[in-house]
């Protein structure tokens, strides 16, 4: 069985470089890794709504699968963020009943929906954290320079987002740890995808 790590939510956040589109951040438990995942707003909206308990007028879609499943007396065992090619996050959702345990492929965006109605725990498994989480620790917020840079990394990022492609591994790499200090965690998911794929 692969290695799994325990993953919470940490924020949400509207993503500047795709309208309609979110960032989620995730953080490891009782470690220092974030997982940011860019979802989209329906779902963004679908976690926040459960995460603020806010209850709808009607039923949204995640509900629905929370009443199917609790009507046919299944349980949501967990999450597992399972796999990422190419950019692109794949999960799954371990369900049980008294008789059998099965998964079922999902996007994490609607894994994680549903994780939070059943309060169920979330996990990735660590091969995919190796390659997409970013570090992050206290130390590096404690800076003199922090002030000064925060104004101008969030200029860079919106004017030289398209163009990642131009900047040799070095100078990716100095811009990751820009974008972490900066707690720009959307701008650091761009930056290891394109990492990623050089590698």
């Amino acid at each position: 069985m692969k290695k799994q790590v325990e993953l919470e939510i940490l924020g949400l956040s509207s993503n500047h470089s795709q309208s309609g589109s979110f960032t989620l951040v995730m953080g490891e438990m009782g470690g220092n890794r974030r997982l940011p995942i860019v979802i989209g707003m329906f779902e963004a909206q679908a976690i926040a709504i459960e995460i603020e308990k806010i209850i709808p007028n009607r039923p949204m879609t995640h509900d629905l699968f929370k009443s199917f499943s609790e009507s046919f007396k299944f349980e949501i065992e967990k999450i597992i963020i399972s796999d990422m090619k190419e950019g692109v996050f794949y999960a799954k959702i371990v369900c049980k009943d008294s008789v059998r345990e099965i998964e079922i492929d999902s996007r994490p965006s609607d894994a994680i929906a549903i994780a939070v109605r059943f309060n169920a725990p979330i996990f990735c498994v660590e091969k995919v954290m190796s390659e997409a989480a970013v570090e992050h620790t206290e130390e590096e917020h404690k800076g003199d320079d922090q002030p000064e840079t925060k104004a101008p990394v969030q200029k860079v990022s919106s004017k030289k987002e398209g163009s990642l492609k131009d900047f040799s591994l070095d100078k990716l790499n100095q811009l990751l740890e820009k974008a972490i200090n900066n707690e720009d965690y959307e701008k650091a998911a761009r930056i290891r995808d394109e990492i990623n794929k050089r590698n």
